[in-house]
């Protein structure tokens, strides 16, 4: 089966069925998107990340190299978005939206099967997807709160926001009892794997609800500026960067694919969660899952050339 046609099976149609599915149940019965969000935000979210991150075999020194890979690739992107952002003229919410629409992308549901088809199963390449995974889910819950609420609220009430975000403490305790070797009781474990698995399919869900409710009238140039930030520039500077650092191999075609996965999910949940622009967030999200098919498929083709 050739990349196209798996990733085209196992990711995209998946991802885009649970997608509809959300999208005609909100037609049926006008569900309340902010009960969902808050379902994914405060137990599925925490709950798959500890799960990962406990039960992940991380190396510190691999887990270094991934941390200041991802440093610089965040802030090389979000400098380039910040010039877009300038040259088009953003203002209000609209400036946290477009930013994060580029800056959060799927590294979870998408990019860890992803991860194993390209790499058959290698637990090096996995490692390296956990670790960004991880800053992913991060970031998005303390930076991302930031951004969507900076323009509408004092800073104390924002950081108060962000305190309440499951995942920052979900993180560290996840390490640590990774660490120390310290088990996890049956029972809470049989819970955690429940809730985890219930995941994509509710964020998912969400995403369709959140495009089911919503007018289409789509913002096609911003969208579309999105999409490309976010699947074309964004695996070219990951190239650059993996190139610059001199690192080859296994890790450096790892890292390069982690840089080239659609919008995720976080982005509209933040919208929603906090009224920033959903419409945009969705549509982006969705636009570019699709549109990923194609700009993944050429970002994979093109790792046999990397030494």
């Amino acid at each position: 089966m050739s990349y196209f046609t798996y990733i085209l099976l196992n990711n995209v149609v998946p991802l885009s069925l649970l997608i509809g599915l959300g999208v005609i149940l909100q037609r049926a019965f006008k569900l309340d998107i902010k009960t969902l969000s808050k379902l994914n935000f405060y137990l599925f979210s925490p709950c798959i990340m500890f799960q990962m991150l406990y039960g992940s075999a991380l190396s510190y020194t691999v887990m270094f190299q991934v941390l200041l890979f991802f440093f610089v690739f965040f802030f090389g992107m979000a400098a380039i978005v910040e010039i877009v952002i300038r040259l088009r003229g953003y203002t209000g919410g609209m400036r946290p939206a477009m930013r994060n629409s580029v800056l959060f992308y799927n590294s979870a549901n998408y990019a860890i099967p992803l991860n194993q088809l390209v790499f058959v199963g290698d637990p090096f390449t996995l490692s390296i997807q956990i670790i960004i995974m991880m800053m992913q889910s991060l970031i998005p819950n303390t930076y991302g709160v930031y951004a969507v609420n900076a323009h509408k609220q004092q800073l104390k009430d924002t950081l108060r926001t962000i305190a309440t975000m499951p995942v920052i403490y979900v993180i560290p305790i996840a390490l640590i009892m990774r660490g120390f070797h310290i088990p996890v009781p049956h029972s809470v474990n049989i819970a955690i794997d429940y809730v985890a698995k219930g995941f994509i399919a509710t964020a998912l869900t969400t995403l369709g609800v959140q495009l089911g409710s919503m007018k289409w009238s789509f913002k096609l140039k911003d969208v579309a500026i999105s999409n490309v930030l976010r699947l074309c520039v964004g695996p070219l500077l990951g190239f650059a960067i993996v190139m610059a650092f001199g690192w080859h191999g296994d890790m450096a075609k790892a890292l390069i694919l982690s840089c080239a996965v659609p919008t995720s999910l976080s982005s509209v949940l933040l919208a929603v969660e906090f009224d920033n622009e959903p419409e945009f967030s969705s549509q982006a999200v969705f636009s570019s899952t699709v549109f990923s098919i194609f700009t993944v498929t050429f970002v994979i083709y093109l790792l046999q050339f990397v030494n």
